[in-house]
């Protein structure tokens, strides 16, 4: 569906995209902070100018025609666009303003991103900093939908999404986590993981998707104790004693009551910086990457970096 802004408002998308989340006429103009008769009547503006119903209003039911859900990401994204470019503006004048929308994995936002966002947040204290935590594919997906400005992914994607810039900025060993009282081992064999109970990240986590590989790769299907967590909810499981679960070294760093085993053969993954290549990154964004790129250059060199992790790109 191709949507020209010359004859579509960016209120009209708005208030399209209001109804579409809400389902229901009413709370969407009060959300909009508008008059549901206003709403309404610009909902029928743009289906009027767009040459298709956007909603089925059947017995008091509001969802979404065929062209209403072709629309819908459509809308986001030029939304998010305009936002990007209206802060993009505010900011020729200096830093002193500004926004920066970041998705990171938990494992980045429990370790080195926390470090990283204070240095930023005192060279240039006016800019509002948004992070966004979840797992790989799900900040691929938000960041081509326009939701985040910059994004800390593993990398290979998962699908070959040629809207992305993405630039390697660290690598760091996969362990097995297990809890401390166990004994420790100097390594611990893939094929070792056949029948031992797993706690399971859910889907969309790029080291359940490492982890499941690499156990297929070996000839089994690993057993899950618990399946479906977020990092934490993992690392708290293992320690409770439900399993072992594979994960990034960083998290372990500040896990005193588990203990890290070394896989052979090795598992690593590689964590890079995204952005999409058709919106180049706002000035506050640039800036951002600029000061993540120094930190981890110089953690590099005084050997502050946790073990098992690899600065890649220099500032």
């Amino acid at each position: 569906m191709a949507v020209g802004c010359e004859d579509v408002q960016l209120q009209q998308l708005a208030y399209f995209v209001a109804v579409a989340e809400t389902r229901h006429f009413t709370q969407a103009a009060e959300r909009a902070r508008v008059a549901q008769p206003s709403l309404s009547k610009q909902i029928r503006a743009l289906e009027t100018e767009l040459g298709a119903p956007l909603f089925s209003r059947a017995r008091g039911n509001v969802t979404l025609t065929p062209a209403g859900e072709a629309l819908l990401p459509l809308a986001r994204r030029m939304l998010a666009d305009a936002e990007t470019a209206r802060r993009e503006v505010a900011e020729l004048a200096g830093l002193r303003r500004g926004r920066v929308r970041l998705g990171a994995t938990p494992s980045l936002c429990a370790g080195l991103l926390a470090d990283a966002l204070a240095l930023f947040h005192r060279d240039y204290p006016g800019v509002e900093l948004r992070v966004e935590e979840g797992g790989s594919r799900d900040l691929v997906r938000d960041l081509a939908r326009g939701q985040l400005d910059l994004a800390l992914i593993i990398l290979p994607l998962q699908s070959t999404d040629p809207s992305l810039v993405t630039e390697e900025i660290l690598s760091e060993n996969l362990v097995v986590a297990s809890a401390s009282d166990r004994g420790r081992r100097p390594y611990m064999r893939i094929e070792e993981l056949r029948g031992r109970p797993l706690v399971m990240f859910r889907r969309g986590y790029d080291v359940r998707e490492a982890t499941l590989a690499a156990c297929r790769q070996a000839g089994f299907e690993p057993r899950f104790a618990v399946e479906g967590g977020e990092m934490d909810a993992v690392l708290r499981f293992v320690e409770a004693g439900l399993g072992i679960a594979v994960v990034p070294s960083m998290v372990l760093e500040s896990r005193p009551g588990l203990m890290g085993t070394p896989l052979l053969p090795g598992l690593r993954r590689t964590v890079a910086l995204a952005h999409r290549k058709d919106v180049e990154p706002t000035r506050a964004a640039q800036a951002f990457r600029a000061t993540l790129l120094s930190y981890l250059t110089e953690a590099a060199a005084d050997g502050t970096l946790p073990p098992g992790v690899e600065a890649l790109a220099s500032s």
